[in-house]
């Protein structure tokens, strides 16, 4: 058998650029064995910047242009952490992401582009919409559009910059709101030089801007924006140019915290040499517009981040000890393809101008075959069985998925209660409850202390958020039970790592599981480490109280509330398989991501019962209240809430692997098919809580957990008989 390679290094990729996204491309395919890759991106996706024009226009629909890096980072095994990069300690190699610790690195590369902000203009941060960082724009350009086209906001937008982008933008602006049905759309131009489209040949520039007047687009040279109002542009002349949109295309310039990085810097830019490193640290790569060329100054342009890629790829390998650094030598010219609104195109090179509809598709072909890149990822094959193996390995591997991480990889309802059942019940006097409740409970002075303990397989290559969801569902048994969480134990496994890497590794797990527990009341007080295969992580907790909320207590004419939208184990399991939306993956992590200690304190003093949503899904423990209360239940399809993409992922046949088992136990039920029932049996990790309380009380519990921010539903009512669940 091949010895497991253990991680010695560190990669970090700061921003989901289109080099970065084209290395994680390429890693997937060819990884380097001992290096371990980390992207920080504020957003679970990245657009492409060639097709956001033809999307502002209509021409594409957003999934079209936008890389997915929940996906990609999947393919190329690295870990994605979700935040915006605001500094870089060189002494300390480590990189400053708001709300987490440093994340280490040996070797960094940045890839952020670059602002369309413009902090001098007055009031535009309250009402401009900078068309970079292009995925807020997109976002806001969408409903603006919506509005627009409902009578709601007046057609008028300004663009701010006649460059070759706002000219684009504006004539792309101009043809989606007549799209939309708006005969007579303002758009304006304001340019404080004396001449639009300053950076392109002459034949190109009048073409565009013949295109402008037929648009009739408008265009004002000379003119300096003073304020940006809620009623339009103000310009330092006096004039008003009316706007409900304002849309910045001009001074685009570099993120802020470059400057601060000691990295040597161009207008801003890091300046990098001809293997793309940084010329003051060599540990540092810089690519796309954030960068500085030195050797060879080019225009900001994505044309040069793609090229980039191969090289930035080699030579990240090599700075970690495979090759020889390799130098990157940028074309002279380029080829601009200028779209112009309504599927028509200007070309620019050399002075040469070309024009039409052809070109339009043209452009259209390069731009999405560039996509296809990233929307089709080759499938890696999974490494052959031996020749001979024992009988039944073939069956048990046939469907080809792989085993899920969190509550998917528990043990079925099943197999775990013939096993529990042969436990005896508690022999000494001060252990007050058996297995099958949440938690375990004994005397403790004129109250009673819980203890349970839970732990994960990883479903994400991050510590930190392994570690924050992790000891949020754990603590989950604890909040169930009513009880105040007292202190905590860490177990870890750890997949092999050198020693540095084991350190940072423990360090963000340790961070993050204390942050949890001190802002629940809890302390972690020490716990158990090993090495093993793959990152296993669990805790076990104690918890105090006046008397425990059990799971048995529930009555007829109780009513059901959840706490937390269900479809984690889906979403998780289609992530897995690289076929889960990225903006779904983050939502279910936000969700787990959610504590549930404000929902304990409004649930726990009027509960009749109440559990945490886990491995067995909303069936599997709403039976479990249901079989110790000996009652039944209805419940209320409609009203119980899924997370964003979780019932589209079940439609197209994704599972955890622990649903069949929860869907062979719950045999007592009367369920209607389709991709939301199925959500009934989805194994939860860190889940809501499930509540039963006084049907009076119920709709005044739930306006209080959503104002405690839960993501609170009644979903269904106790009702009397043997113990049984009615779905409708």
């Amino acid at each position: 058998m091949q010895p497991l390679i253990p991680a010695t290094r560190d990669v970090v990729l700061i921003g989901g650029g289109h080099a970065h996204a084209l290395v994680l491309r390429r890693w997937g395919m060819r990884p380097l064995p001992g290096a371990r890759l980390t992207l920080i991106n504020p957003h679970p996706t990245a657009p492409y910047s060639g097709m956001l024009p033809g999307h502002i226009a209509g021409h594409y629909d957003r999934a079209a242009l936008e890389i997915d890096l929940v996906r990609l980072a999947r393919h190329a095994g690295a870990r994605l952490i979700l935040g915006r990069a605001e500094g870089i300690d060189r002494a300390a190699r480590t990189v400053h992401v708001p709300g987490r610790p440093p994340v280490a690195y040996d070797v960094a590369s940045i890839d952020i582009g670059i602002t369309t902000e413009m902090p001098e203009l007055e009031g535009f941060a309250a009402h401009g919409a900078p068309a970079k960082p292009m995925d807020d724009f997109a976002a806001r350009w969408g409903a603006f559009t919506a509005l627009a086209a409902r009578g709601e906001v007046a057609a008028q937008v300004v663009v701010l910059g006649s460059g070759i982008a706002g000219v684009e933008l504006a004539l792309a602006a101009a043809h989606r709101l007549r799209q939309v049905g708006i005969t007579d759309p303002q758009v304006t131009i304001v340019e404080r030089a004396p001449e639009a489209l300053p950076n392109i040949g002459k034949g190109a520039r009048s073409a565009l801007l013949r295109h402008l007047a037929e648009a009739r687009v408008t265009l004002i040279t000379d003119a300096v924006a003073k304020t940006a109002t809620a009623e339009g542009l103000r310009l330092a002349d006096g004039r008003l140019i009316p706007a409900a949109f304002q849309l910045g295309a001009a001074g685009a310039r570099p993120q802020g915290w470059l400057a601060d990085t000691g990295l040597e810097l161009h207008e801003g830019y890091v300046s990098v040499g001809p293997t793309l490193q940084s010329l003051t640290d060599p540990a540092i790569f810089a690519v796309g517009d954030c960068a500085h060329l030195s050797h060879a100054p080019r225009p900001k342009a994505g044309v040069f981040a793609v090229r980039e890629a191969p090289v930035l790829y080699h030579n990240l390998r090599a700075a970690l000890g495979a090759g020889d650094l390799r130098p990157y030598r940028p074309q002279r010219d380029y080829l601009k393809l200028v779209s112009t609104g309504f599927r028509g195109a200007v070309a620019d090179k050399a002075g040469l101008r070309l024009g039409g509809r052809w070109l339009w598709r043209w452009k259209d072909r390069i731009d999405r075959k560039f996509m296809r890149k990233f929307h089709d990822l080759p499938a890696m094959p999974r490494p052959p069985l031996p020749r001979e193996v024992a009988a039944g390995v073939a069956e048990e591997l046939a469907d080809g998925k792989p085993l899920c991480g969190g509550c998917g990889a528990k043990v079925g309802p099943g197999a775990l209660f013939a096993a529990l059942a042969g436990l005896p019940g508690p022999q000494r006097a001060d252990t007050l409850s058996g297995p099958g409740d949440d938690a375990a409970v004994l005397t403790h002075g004129d109250g009673v202390q819980v203890i349970t303990t839970d732990h994960l397989r990883a479903f994400t290559e991050d510590p930190w958020l392994m570690a924050q969801i992790t000891a949020i569902h754990a603590l989950g048994d604890i909040w169930a039970m009513g009880a105040a969480p007292q202190a905590a134990l860490a177990q870890i496994t750890l997949p092999r790592l050198s020693p540095d890497l084991q350190a940072r590794t423990l360090a963000e797990i340790m961070a993050a599981a204390e942050s949890v527990f001190r802002a629940a009341g809890a302390d972690l007080v020490g716990g158990h480490t090993s090495v093993g295969s793959e990152l296993t992580l669990g805790f076990t907790l104690t918890g105090l109280a006046p008397r425990a909320t059990a799971k048995g207590g529930a009555r007829p004419g109780d009513l059901l509330i959840l706490t937390k939208p269900l479809g984690t184990g889906t979403i998780l399991a289609a992530e897995m398989a690289r076929a889960a939306p990225g903006r779904a993956v983050a939502a279910c992590f936000a969700s787990q991501s959610r504590p549930l200690s404000a929902d304990a304190a409004i649930l726990a003093p009027e509960a009749h019962a109440m559990t945490d949503v886990t491995g067995f899904g909303l069936a599997g423990h709403l039976f479990e209240i249901l079989d110790a209360s000996a009652c039944a239940a209805k419940l209320d399809l409609a009203q119980i809430p899924f997370i964003e993409g979780a019932a589209d992922l079940a439609g197209r046949g994704h599972r955890s692997t622990l649903y069949p088992a929860n869907r062979r136990a719950a045999t007592r039920m009367a369920v209607p098919d389709g991709p939301e029932p199925d959500l009934l049996f989805d194994p939860q990790t860190a889940g809501g809580l499930l509540a039963a309380v006084p049907g009076p009380r119920a709709q005044a519990l739930c306006a209080a957990l959503r104002d405690a921010g839960a993501h609170a539903a009644v979903i269904g009512e106790v009702t009397e008989g043997f113990p049984w669940i009615d779905v409708t």
